[in-house]
């Protein structure tokens, strides 16, 4: 039996375990990268675990999210990874360079290698044909030193391309039709690959907006074979040596087909506030628009932003419509300012923002008090945009536009002639705000700077043979990693600053939620189903951990918050009976009576309700491995004992 692109990726990077679905396997990782909102914990951990230079073949440092500067604590930040990365071997993306997934497309990704990086959208990797997934920072740290990435052997979803894109319709529609048909938790445990006829006509830039937003199908990650039009965009970029075929064999199985004719798709709308909530963009109508943001990590290519341009030109944006576009790299605003395209759309009437995260995490361009947005953004989750009554629509680039020009929701096919716009034979190259790191031999004199907003990763302890405590929350299904930690510009600043970040935690669905855990000194958190979806940010398993938070019991989780939970030394369980989530109310006081010796011996675990006399009993989905980081108290000791 003939293996598939994302088997022989795995296959060929596979340092234990077997290859059968829903056993835990370790991949040796080739590349890493980080962004700054997770980046300084992510060093911080590295550093801690004492290891003195990275053993990956390439680790890259990106500045891209947190670069409001309204206080020191930002630089301080940056200035932290900058030395703690030209110390390690790592090199240093700086602020302006570009967002991380864009900037490694184009100069870092190579067909057939693996990466993790600690953001959730690293997926984006797998439109040229790597293993590309998000993980918690830590992870990345351990991948960084040396160590095995751990993930459950996943399916492996065939979604078949068939025919061609109509004019006007996107490569962001194709993907908001998949999440239409999978939804948000559809992905889970799964690896979506793109086969048919119809990839051909996808150029590299589309087929990474695909598998970039494929994060929010809970999916392992996404991937497209690497072929003749890899290797043409590897050939622009300057890199044609990076080029390595890779192809499904014809006798390759997969364990689910999805059958998607590319011909019969229209654009389309992700409803607030979820990314599955899908519709045509004629199903919803012409509603009124208060504010376009074009780019993020999703749609900010070249090539995406010339369609912009050649929309707007000679045109002018509404008046009621306020437009940011945020071109995703150096490179592609270089470009767009050498060919013209920027000074259409300043003509225009856009506001052109650097070259960064910045709306789609909430710093900056919040929209008015219960405005309409719409964005080419991946995540459109209640409050994410820094307004909380906003509504986030997630649409394509060509949609974006033509609205902003409107001042309502409208189909591009409105617009008439079809859109011209052709890959470049050859990108500007200049990698001159790339930091190469010191050489083993100068590492010694670099100094690792810290700023006064830097705290000391959390303390952990071995779990206790019991454990009671009260239900400090209880929340409903697909609670997102944004729920419990929120991003921002008033937030993000503290990410190195667990203490202060605590004060936020859980804040969209209870104010009074930190205040109380503080006040208990430990607690129990019980949630829906999806629990933990969205961001990989760590943080969202930290912070609770700072807070005394023991265990979180759910009906489900998503997959890289559970694995961020047993890295941080938090239980995650889940009920058996799903039904029992109903009889537990918050405040009730809980107990997990044995537990230790339940993890050890693999033996069923119970939840007490105290309050109520009921016991429920619940079911844990953890490897020998895991049991053995949360017996620890956390990965980061988990990993010091290996050493010793």
């Amino acid at each position: 039996m003939g293996l598939t692109v994302a088997q022989k990726l795995i296959k060929s990077h596979l340092l234990s375990g077997e290859m059968t679905v829903g056993s835990e396997i370790g991949l040796r990782i080739d590349q890493t990268l980080t962004q700054d909102a997770t980046g300084t914990m992510a060093y911080l951990e590295f550093e801690a675990m004492g290891v003195p230079r990275v053993k990956t073949e390439l680790s890259v440092a990106y500045i891209d999210h947190n670069t409001l500067q309204t206080g020191f604590e930002n630089a301080d930040d940056h200035r932290f990874i900058q030395t703690a990365t030209k110390k390690r071997g790592v090199r240093f993306s700086r602020p302006g360079n570009g967002i991380c997934h864009q900037v490694h497309l184009e100069r870092f990704g190579k067909p057939g290698k693996t990466l993790i990086g600690s953001d959730s959208h690293t997926p984006t990797g797998g439109g040229i044909g790597m293993l590309a997934m998000g993980a918690g920072g830590l992870d990345v740290a351990v991948a960084m030193g040396g160590g095995a990435y751990y993930i459950t052997m996943p399916k492996i979803v065939n979604v078949h391309l068939t025919g061609k894109l109509s004019p006007y319709v996107a490569a962001k529609d194709i993907i908001l039709e998949v999440l239409r048909i999978m939804t948000v938790k559809g992905g889970v445990g799964k690896i979506i690959e793109y086969t048919g006829e119809g990839i051909k006509t996808l150029s590299v830039p589309e087929r990474a907006t695909i598998t970039n937003m494929g994060a929010e199908l809970g999916a392992t990650t996404s991937v497209f074979p690497a072929d003749e039009i890899t290797k043409a965009f590897l050939e622009a970029q300057g890199r044609g040596e990076d080029f390595t075929e890779l192809k499904a064999d014809a006798d390759a199985v997969y364990d689910e087909t999805i059958e998607i004719n590319l011909s019969e798709l229209e654009p389309m709308a992700a409803m607030p506030h979820m990314p599955d909530r899908v519709k045509k963009v004629t199903e919803i109508g012409q509603i009124h628009v208060d504010q376009v943001c074009i780019g993020s990590c999703t749609n900010s290519s070249l090539m995406d932003m010339m369609k912009v341009a050649q929309i707007l030109k000679g045109k002018k944006v509404c008046p009621t419509v306020s437009l940011s576009i945020a071109p995703g790299s150096k490179q592609v605003l270089t470009m767009l300012a050498q060919n013209g395209a920027l000074a259409d759309m300043i003509a225009a009437g856009a506001r052109i923002l650097e070259s960064a995260c910045g709306p789609c995490i909430g710093m900056g361009q919040s929209p008015n008090s219960a405005g309409i947005s719409l964005r080419t953004f991946n995540r459109n989750f209640e409050g994410r945009s820094g307004t909380k009554d906003a509504g986030i629509f997630l649409v394509s680039p060509e949609t974006a536009a033509a609205s902003a020009l409107t001042g309502v929701l409208t189909d591009p096919r409105t617009l008439g002639e079809p859109l011209h716009i052709l890959m470049p034979e050859r990108f500007l190259v200049n990698d001159n705000m790339i930091e190469m790191p010191a050489t083993a031999e100068e590492a010694d004199s670099v100094e690792v700077l810290y700023g006064p907003n830097i705290k000391p990763f959390p303390t952990t302890e071995k779990l206790p043979e019991s454990i009671e405590a009260k239900a400090v929350l209880k929340v409903g299904d697909d609670i997102t990693t944004d729920h419990i930690m929120p991003a921002g510009a008033k937030i993000l600043p503290y990410r190195s600053n667990i203490p202060y970040l605590s004060k936020f935690c859980f804040a969209v669905c209870d104010e009074t939620f930190a205040e109380r855990c503080k006040k208990e000194g430990k607690g129990i958190i019980i949630g829906g189903a999806n629990y933990g979806q969205g961001s990989s940010r760590e943080h969202a398993a930290l912070v609770p951990l700072y807070l005394g938070v023991k265990a979180v019991i759910t009906k489900s989780f998503a997959r890289i918050h559970c694995a961020n939970l047993v890295n941080a030394g938090i239980l995650p369980l889940n009920f058996k009976n799903e039904a029992d989530y109903d009889k537990i109310t918050q405040g009730d006081e809980l107990a997990l009576p044995e537990i230790k010796t339940a993890i050890v011996n693999d033996a069923p675990a119970y939840l007490k309700n105290l309050t109520t006399g009921e016991t429920y009993e619940l079911k844990y989905e953890l490897s020998q491995r895991q049991k053995d980081i949360i017996l620890a108290g956390g990965l980061l000791n988990y990993t010091r004992d290996a050493q010793n």
